[in-house]
């Protein structure tokens, strides 16, 4: 397997891997310095995700249109761009719009980073593939809170946004150097009606749940949205089974290793899409950190997240998808959920064991989840398996983090309380309940679901010996 082809798209990762932390960590600095508060700047947050909801259903059409390479470039470029107008953000409504410009640049530079590994890797290797993939991705959480931290408390946080300048012009000097122009299909006509459906869909129910409850506007609004959100996903369920060739292609969950791997898959990121941002908040808000501080802790989650990468593909050799996919769901959960036992009387090694626990639980969870969907699929629809699996994997993160501010936001209201490590507290058992439930799609696994990519073997029970009369 050549390794430099996944170290130089996962450039794509740890970019927006170590944007995401980043920004969580500055998020209550970054609210006080354009006057609003830290949970109405979760719009900015899931804004990124609608973004990317809206137009990675298109990336692997570009892909097939104009190129992988060529197009891998291009969105690595308007990355760049959103990030610059991020830190030039001097209100609530630049710094959202100049999420969503990035979230523009994201929806096609991570889908398409993974299209073009997997068209170019044997699926034996394709969990090494995936694993060399987001190792790099995941020095972005390493590094991204320490980092930010420093900068939010010793600089300013505007700065931490032109970090990705830099990397983002290397990762496109290396991709136009070192990926293959790979051949691809000549793609159809666009499904535009789908477009505009799937896009109406995802944000109007992101965008809904993010201000249904937001103090800055009526409920009314909040309902509205999402109530044109749900329409519009009823109205393309019913234009995917009449279009010849729609957008998102749901025949594909036919196929029922597929139809698990993406479902268990949506359902997991829902809980722990809302750590991200719950954790720096309440270390800050709760505990009283300084962003330097609560960077300085979140950011050990990655270690075991980096460590389990080496041990992911012996792992599912020895037990397969479904045995390590039920574990890990279920230990996530479990971690997560003892996040809302944490205090500032907590002694900070259990705080830490907790953090790399959860990384290591997580880090096995995606590797195997994300190698799960593209186990069992011919290479022809590998472009629309990556734009269906990202679309629901973002719509999920966008989720979990509009829940995250839904539960804080309640808490207060049925309390009277202001935000507190109580109100944090239940956000925690919540999210860890959701993530437990992820555990029932891959209950119906097969256990020979995807050996083919695992290398597990299931050995044959053997036969009862005959009876005897």
């Amino acid at each position: 397997m050549n390794r430099t082809m996944p170290l130089i798209l996962a450039v794509a990762l740890f970019m927006e891997n170590m944007d995401a932390t980043v920004i969580s960590t500055a998020l209550p600095a970054i609210a006080a310095d354009i006057g609003t508060s830290p949970i109405t700047l979760k719009l900015a947050l899931t804004t990124y995700f609608v973004a990317l909801a809206i137009f990675i259903p298109v990336s692997g059409w570009m892909a097939d249109r104009f190129g992988a390479k060529r197009v891998f470039r291009f969105a690595l470029g308007v990355f760049v761009v959103g990030s610059i107008f991020c830190a030039m953000s001097n209100s609530l409504l630049e710094f959202v719009l100049s999420r969503f410009v990035q979230g523009m640049g994201g929806a096609m530079m991570v889908p398409v980073a993974r299209l073009v590994l997997v068209r170019a890797t044997a699926k034996n290797d394709l969990v090494g593939a995936m694993a060399w993939l987001t190792v790099p991705a995941l020095i972005g959480p390493l590094v991204g809170p320490p980092v930010g931290g420093f900068i939010t408390t010793f600089i300013s946080w505007h700065w931490i946004f032109l970090i990705n300048v830099p990397i983002g012009l290397a990762g496109i000097w290396l991709a136009g150097r070192v990926l293959p122009e790979i051949e691809s299909p000549p793609p159809g006509r666009i499904d535009s009606k789908g477009f505009v459906l799937a896009a109406l869909a995802a944000s109007g129910v992101v965008f809904g749940l993010s201000v249904v409850s937001m103090p800055a506007l009526p409920p009314a609004v909040g309902g509205a949205t999402l109530l044109i959100g749900i329409v519009a996903a009823i109205a393309y369920l019913r234009h995917a089974r009449r279009a010849a060739a729609p957008l998102l292609d749901l025949r594909l969950l036919a196929n029922p290793v597929l139809k698990v791997a993406i479902l268990g898959n949506a359902l997991f990121r829902i809980g722990s899409g809302a750590v991200p941002f719950l954790l720096p908040l309440m270390f800050q808000i709760g505990f009283g950190l300084s962003p330097f501080q609560s960077g300085m802790l979140t950011f050990v989650s990655a270690f075991g997240a980096i460590g389990m990468k080496f041990l992911a593909q012996r792992t599912l050799r020895l037990a397969g998808f479904r045995s390590v996919l039920v574990v890990t769901t279920l230990m996530s959960a479990l971690l997560i959920g003892f996040h809302g036992f944490f205090a500032p009387d907590t002694p900070y090694a259990v705080i830490l064991v907790v953090l790399v626990g959860s990384g290591l639980m997580r880090s096995l969870f995606f590797t195997s989840a994300n190698a799960l969907v593209f186990a069992e699929i011919d290479h022809r629809d590998a472009s629309q398996t990556t734009a269906l699996s990202a679309v629901t994997q973002q719509i999920s993160v966008a989720i979990g983090v509009a829940v995250a501010g839904l539960l804080l936001e309640a808490h207060g209201v049925f309390t009277g309380e202001t935000l507190g490590l109580s109100a944090f507290s239940w956000a925690f058992f919540t999210v860890g309940f959701i993530t437990a439930i992820s555990v029932v799609p891959f209950l119906a696994l097969a256990a020979t679901a995807g050996q083919g990519v695992s290398g597990h073997v299931v050995r044959p029970r053997p036969e009862d010996p005959p009876s005897v009369k």
